[in-house]
């Protein structure tokens, strides 16, 4: 079996590639692990549900983006599609949050931006059903809506959304909103408005370091800005990092955690198809100066979303994996002992 997927992954790279204007994957790339089922239009940003009593059925949770047609397609982790919620509507970036509480009990959910529409969508998991009642608005009475990123945070109880789009303002680019269940419909209550925005092209790759309490994103072209995800310590920007390490767009962010507190940050460096990589801890005597300490050459093909996530899932990913979006309509997953061994051939620590 090992060998028919990765000989239709070869498959999928070579058409991939063979499009004209597509960047060339480098010739030192590693290969993937595992490359999942193509989707009908264009996929564009993963996320990854663990199921932490029988963690072999854990799910991946991607993007097809696409006009009307588009979906929010469930993978199991041997790259099969197992469920799809059709038709959103131009349906772009999702992240999974655990625990929230919803008619008396708490559940576990995925959240996409449904940017043809204005709206975040809220789906149940391991069910993978909508529950939002049609969508939840964002970006309301707002000159620039078209809502793209998105990345959740916990803190307490409380679930919040952190929602990005496609341009605005050179400040409040993104809107923190508190999710509530008001009697089996989810509320977005908007809590704060911050972030910076240089202008040059747009802002789609956010994520969260949960346990720390920061927020990053891509303010693609520019570099990788940083935040506190609690909203009751403010909206200084904490660190603007990677301005001269990328050829073009900063795109996808993934936090691998190697402890509470060490680990990684991967930023796709899209028009390289190289993955940048800087510690999670920052430097020794500054958590927010993050300097670059290795270039991962993938063969994800210009890289928009990306995930990475360390337990134990099987024998295929016992330290975890990485995920990327690639051209071709798929997700790559790379065992990430692959992705380790690289950092390790070009970070040695002090």
């Amino acid at each position: 079996m090992k060998k028919i997927i990765l000989t239709i992954s070869s498959v999928i790279l070579f058409i991939a590639c063979s499009k004209p204007g597509l960047a060339p994957i480098p010739k030192d790339a590693i290969q993937p692990t595992i490359v999942t089922q193509q989707t009908p239009n264009d996929t564009d940003d993963p996320a990854v549900w663990v199921n932490k009593n029988n963690p072999d059925e854990s799910i991946i949770v991607g993007t097809d983006k696409f006009k009307e047609n588009g979906g929010l397609y469930a993978y199991n982790l041997k790259g099969e599609i197992i469920n799809k919620i059709v038709p959103l509507n131009r349906p772009n970036n999702v992240d999974i949050a655990y625990g929230f509480n919803y008619q008396g009990k708490q559940i576990d959910i995925a959240i996409t931006t449904e940017r043809g529409n204005n709206k975040i969508r809220i789906v149940s998991l391991p069910d993978f059903k909508l529950i939002d009642n049609g969508g939840v608005e964002v970006f309301a009475n707002e000159e620039f809506r078209d809502p793209m990123g998105i990345a959740t945070y916990k803190l307490g109880d409380k679930i919040y959304a952190i929602v990005g789009r496609k341009s605005g303002p050179s400040e409040n680019y993104l809107f923190q909103y508190l999710l509530e269940d008001n009697n089996g419909k989810i509320e977005a209550k908007l809590v704060r408005k911050f972030g910076k925005y240089s202008g040059k092209k747009e802002i789609e790759a956010i994520a969260v370091d949960q346990e720390l309490g920061f927020i990053y994103y891509c303010d693609e072209t520019a570099g990788v800005r940083k935040y506190y995800a609690d909203p009751s310590k403010g909206n200084d920007e904490l660190s603007f990092f990677g301005q001269k390490d990328f050829k073009r767009d900063h795109e996808g962010i993934a936090i691998y955690k190697t402890s509470s507190t060490d680990g990684y940050i991967l930023i796709s460096d899209q028009q390289a198809n190289y993955f940048n990589v800087y510690k999670r801890e920052g430097d020794t005597n500054n958590p927010n100066k993050h300097e670059i300490i290795a270039k991962i050459p993938v063969s994800t093909i210009e890289c928009d979303g990306a995930d990475a996530i360390n337990f134990n899932f099987n024998s295929t990913f016992p330290k975890g994996f990485f995920i990327a979006m690639s051209n071709g309509k798929t997700f790559q997953l790379y065992d990430w002992r692959i992705i380790q061994k690289e950092i390790d051939k070009q970070y040695q620590p002090k």
